[in-house]
C-alpha cells in the first residue's frame, strides 16, 4: 500500500518531535515529550472530529512542533511576555510545518488552512480552529492540570481554568464534563470552584 502524502507529512512531524530531549512516562515507557503531547492532542481531535479535514489531522501532529527550541526565558516575565512568547511560538510552529508541506508539494489552500489552525486564527469563525482549541484545552485538563496546579496557588489555577473553559465550545464542554470525574481530587475541586460549583 502506497503511503499517502499526509502520512509522509505526519512521519516528518513525528520525527522532528521525537528529538525532544525531555521525556514523559507513558505507560512505563519514556517517550519524547512533544511526541507524547502530539499523540494526546490527536486522540482528543479524533474524539471531537472523527473524520477531520486533512489540515486538522496534520495540525494535531505539529501544533507544538519542536516547542522545546523556543525558550520562554527569552521573553519578559509576566502576562505580556507570556503572550508574546506564545505568539512567537505559534508562528514558528506554523513556519516549520509549512516548510514540510512545501517540501512534499502541498497545495496553497491546505497550507493556509494548516497555518490558520496552528496559529489559531479566527477561532469563532472556523470549525477546525475551534476543534483544535477544544482539543488543546481537553489535553491540558487530562494530562497537565495536576502538575500545573501543584506548582501554583489555588487562585492562579482557578483563573487559568476559567480562561480555559471560556475558550471552549459546547462540544468541548460536554467532553470535559465526562473527563472531570476522572481527575485527581484537587484538580476536580479547583475546576468546580472555577465553574462556580
Amino acid at each position: 500500500m502506497t503511503e499517502s502524502r499526509a502520512e509522509r507529512a505526519i512521519a516528518v512531524f513525528d520525527e522532528l518531535n521525537a528529538r525532544d530531549p525531555v521525556t514523559l512516562d507513558v505507560g512505563g515507557v519514556a517517550v519524547p515529550r512533544e511526541l507524547a503531547r502530539a499523540d494526546q492532542l490527536t486522540q482528543w481531535v479524533l474524539r471531537l472530529e472523527p473524520e477531520p479535514s486533512e489540515a486538522l489531522r496534520l495540525a494535531s501532529r505539529c501544533q507544538h512542533l519542536m516547542r522545546w527550541t523556543i525558550a520562554r526565558s527569552e521573553f519578559p516575565e509576566g502576562r505580556a511576555g507570556y503572550h508574546a512568547w506564545r505568539r512567537h511560538a505559534a508562528r514558528t510552529h506554523a513556519d516549520r510545518a509549512d516548510a514540510v508541506l512545501v517540501e512534499l508539494g502541498y497545495d496553497p489552500e491546505t497550507r493556509t488552512e494548516l497555518r490558520r489552525i496552528v496559529e489559531k486564527q479566527g477561532i469563532s469563525r472556523h470549525r477546525d480552529v475551534a476543534t483544535m482549541e477544544d482539543a488543546l484545552c481537553l489535553a491540558f485538563l487530562e494530562h497537565d492540570l495536576e502538575a500545573f496546579a501543584h506548582e501554583r496557588d489555588d487562585a492562579h489555577v482557578i483563573d487559568v481554568l476559567r480562561q480555559t473553559w471560556n475558550k471552549m465550545t459546547p462540544r468541548g464542554h460536554a467532553l470535559a464534563a465526562e473527563l472531570l470525574p476522572l481527575l485527581p481530587d484537587r484538580s476536580r475541586r479547583l475546576v468546580a470552584l472555577a465553574l462556580g460549583g
